[in-house]
């Protein structure tokens, strides 16, 4: 399995984003295959999208040497449309997921940014740039499908002569739910400790002031952002509201390139800041990160009193509601009476139902075996922002895996059509634009059983 793995990186590694493919001396070997409009759709460019794919495990419904230039002749389409209709989409858009690739390739060739640029045959540099705009003409083709949806709309009588003939083994499934409350406390971590921190980075700070060695160097051995410190330190342009506001307020108001920040508190620790250079509305800077330790003494404090607190919710002497309103630390459930919420990357609704799998690991594990109403004992859990905090979880409800019906599951069932008829649209949509823009395909590809008709005139 895990050479299967490691080729498939290998590969997709390999394979440009965009652009040219490679052969073993470096020369560009490459054809167009599809031409939609005044766009070329490379054999690179499939290639490419099928290493992906593959690295993300995605199955492919009809052949894919038809499927992948067929989706990505289709991409076209919607991105012509979006710049006719002027739909903008920002670097600073994007930015944070561009680092989240470049991390992800990073740690998957153990850190070494010279075996990525050896895999994709350019600097780092290079590759984020085209990694940028491949995001951003996805997150167009987004809004443009957005955009062309967004009058749809169902009503309950739609929903319910839709399904009101369905077979019973024909209704959707919906997956195991639960709704989960939490008290968090989050340890103190000692005076002593947060000296030790402030001491370690005013040393960083004298010692490049001294000359002694670079704000990069240090960064690389001593940063406790794994992300940036790969790279000396260096955050990218980033726009004020991408970063953490005590973070922002200091990196935005540096001036002199050789200066180093004053000590910065942020959510995620302690920074030392340096600007590279400053470009419009964004900043380009490196820092160091330490992260303060929470000491053993403080975490079995603070699960102690969690203990505590749940024994005496179990004794009923106070509401589980009452303890998450006035004792837990944790903002985005402590309004809600500790109720955890969640985000539905496809309908976009927040909702307090999770599946889970969605839910933090260290939750999931254990709620999985809880009953209903029950608390649970004190745990510890690695938050969002790599900080160690500890709860208590009350299972506040399950709902069990089981086919979806009018009365339990409308708004499922509700999603369900909208989605149909969006699809609707949007597959009428591409038979329309396919009829009014220019096409030629490679002859390879006239004997493909495509998804949209018209491709072949």
């Amino acid at each position: 399995m895990k050479k299967t793995r490691n080729l498939l990186l290998t590969l997709m590694l390999a394979l440009p984003m965009v652009g040219g493919a490679f052969s073993g001396d470096g020369s560009v070997i490459d054809e167009v295959i599809w031409v939609v409009g005044d766009e070329a759709i490379l054999m690179s460019d499939v290639e490419s999208a099928r290493m992906q794919a593959a690295m993300e495990g995605t199955k492919w419904n009809g052949d894919p040497d038809c499927v992948i230039p067929e989706q990505i002749a289709v991409q076209k389409l919607f991105k012509h449309q979006a710049q006719i209709d002027s739909i903008e989409v920002t670097d600073a858009d994007v930015a944070a997921e561009v680092e989240q690739y470049i991390n992800y390739w990073l740690e998957m060739v153990d850190g070494s940014r010279e075996r990525l640029e050896e895999y994709r045959h350019k600097p780092l540099s290079q590759i984020r740039n085209d990694l940028r705009e491949d995001l951003k003409d996805r997150r167009m083709v987004q809004k443009m499908k957005q955009k062309l949806v967004e009058d749809i709309s169902v009503t309950p009588a739609e929903v319910r002569r839709y399904f009101k003939d369905m077979p019973q083994d024909s209704l959707p499934f919906v997956p195991t739910e639960v709704e989960v409350q939490i008290v968090q406390l989050t340890p103190r971590i000692t005076v002593e400790e947060l000296n030790r921190v402030k001491d370690e980075l005013r040393g960083y700070t004298d010692r490049i002031n001294k000359g002694e060695t670079s704000f990069q160097t240090l960064a690389r051995l001593y940063s406790e952002d794994p992300g940036s410190a790969r790279r000396g330190g260096e955050i990218g342009f980033s726009g004020r509201t991408m970063l953490d506001p005590a973070f922002a307020a200091v990196a935005f108001n540096l001036t002199d390139p050789k200066k180093v920040s004053k000590i910065v508190e942020s959510e995620f620790g302690f920074h030392i800041i340096q600007l590279i250079e400053k470009r419009g509305d964004k900043v380009n800077v490196r820092h160091i990160l330490k992260k303060p330790v929470v000491s053993d003494e403080a975490v079995e404090k603070a699960l102690g009193r969690l203990d505590s607190i749940a024994n005496d919710i179990r004794a009923e002497k106070f509401s589980f509601e009452e303890a998450a309103s006035l004792i837990s630390d944790d903002k985005e459930t402590r309004n809600n009476k500790g109720l955890m919420s969640n985000s539905d990357m496809q309908t976009g609704r927040i909702t307090s139902r999770f599946q889970m799998q969605d839910l933090p690991p260290e939750v999931a594990k254990v709620v999985d075996t809880m009953q209903v109403g029950q608390v649970s004992r004190a745990f510890t859990m690695i938050n969002q922002r790599g900080k160690t905090v500890c709860l208590v979880a009350k299972l506040k409800n399950r709902i069990d895996g089981h086919k979806a019906s009018i009365s339990e599951d409308f708004q499922t069932l509700k999603d369900v059509v909208l989605q149909r008829r969006q699809n609707e649209r949007v597959h009428q949509w591409v038979v329309d634009k396919i009829k009014s823009v220019y096409t030629r395909l490679n002859e390879n590809y006239k004997d493909c059983k495509f998804e949209y008709e018209g491709w072949i005139k």
